[in-house]
């Protein structure tokens, strides 16, 4: 099988692209941008039963190729997102307490009232970048609240997960990860010193006093929480925001009736994660008719996925009121994301205000003028420019 190239289309029109192989079969060989040989599922039924499946490892240990992904130092490796069952079952249901849908409701009237105050400061202004001035500072601000970040600590955030994911070079993704590595192990040492009523607190007190996991698992714990509980949401504002503000029967659907249906379908119609983690093959698995050898590199798209007409009618259209949607953005099986249910609650929260607050509120500039982030793994805008019109009084 002649492996295809991962190239820009990926970036630039990944809808069309997976069309295409999903045509011509449920699994392909395909060239990543490092180099690698892996291979790319895109079709759904066969990407959700991947998803579950306990012979397709997390852990890089299995890979035969040597892959190492961001080359983390193991004080930030031994994350959930690296683990295999029984050691990832311990940790999720220890770290799994934080986002209970009960504690997610909770916050809610604190996630208004961030939205709120971040609006009330482009009262009278023309046009503005929403990425920066809203899409970015809300999931921050809430995620540092909850892990107890002061807000002079926040600013670096973006930049930090920016050069992880989609680093211009090399030395980019070497500083950005030498940054967020210092931030985390000074913050827990501040914790130790001086415990608040936060979930950092928490994690360091089950650590020190109760020894439910090592001092690695409490610093990976810390940084994927940090990482990842701000990265995606931000992004699902962002390109969440640009599927309506393109589509103005949706536009105007969300402005009348904000709920947790719409997010949904935001997030399975233009998912920030396109691709699942990767995963490595126990021993020779058979998937979609292609026998995957032990230790091989599979990835799962999740945006193609999404896209199959097999699964979804009108697959591309934007429906905010499809009923049957088990859309697979926040991962299936026991790798099913923790934060799930804040992302949702961040996102409906944030675009109902938004659009309440700015009625009149329309992309600045062109949607083929967007400018994306140079990642195929995780879609996401440079910049959001819109203009604002005038606000109405709430």
């Amino acid at each position: 099988m002649q492996p295809i190239e991962i190239d820009g289309e990926f970036v630039t029109a990944p809808r069309a692209t997976y069309a295409r192989l999903r045509e011509q079969g449920p699994v392909h060989r395909a060239l990543a941008p490092d180099g690698t040989q892996v291979w790319l599922v895109t079709r759904y039924d066969h990407v959700r039963k991947a998803l579950a499946d306990p012979r397709l490892s997390l852990d890089k240990a299995h890979s035969s190729g040597g892959y190492k992904g961001f080359s983390l130092p193991p004080a930030l490796d031994a994350n959930l997102l690296n683990m295999d069952p029984p050691a990832h079952t311990r940790l999720r249901r220890i770290v799994a307490k934080g986002f209970t849908p009960r504690q997610v409701e909770r916050l809610r009237p604190r996630v208004q009232r961030i939205a709120d105050e971040l609006l009330d400061a482009l009262d009278g202004r023309d046009e503005v970048d929403l990425l920066p001035a809203y899409c970015a500072p809300l999931p921050i601000t809430v995620i540092c609240e909850l892990l107890g970040v002061d807000a002079a600590d926040r600013r670096e955030f973006r930049s930090w997960t920016d050069g992880l994911l989609a680093p211009e070079t090399p030395r980019q993704a070497r500083d950005a990860l030498s940054s967020l590595y210092r931030f985390i192990v000074d913050l827990i040492a501040a914790k130790r010193a001086a415990p608040g009523e936060d979930m950092l607190s928490t994690l360091v007190q089950l650590r020190d006093e109760e020894d439910r996991l090592s001092e690695n698992e409490l610093t990976s714990a810390a940084f994927l929480v940090l990482f990842a509980g701000y990265e995606n949401t931000m992004h699902l504002l962002g390109n969440g925001l640009v599927a309506l503000l393109t589509r103005p029967e949706a536009l105007a659907r969300a402005r009348a009736e904000p709920t947790p249906a719409a997010v949904d379908e935001l997030l399975r119609f233009d998912p920030p994660p396109q691709l699942a983690i990767r995963r490595f093959p126990v021993t020779d698995i058979e998937l979609g008719g292609v026998t995957i050898p032990a230790g091989e590199t599979v990835m799962l798209s999740l945006v193609s996925a999404h896209h199959d007409p097999d699964r979804y009618p009108d697959a591309d259209r934007l429906d905010l009121g499809r009923a049957d949607n088990p859309h697979l953005g926040f991962g299936h099986g026991p790798h099913y994301c923790l934060g799930a249910s804040l992302a949702r609650m961040e996102v409906e929260v944030g675009v109902g205000a938004l659009l309440r607050r700015f009625p009149h509120l329309a992309l600045a500039v062109a949607e083929d003028d967007l400018r994306w982030r140079n990642s195929f793994r995780n879609r996401g805008l440079r910049t959001l420019p819109v203009t604002l019109g005038t606000a109405r009084s709430l």
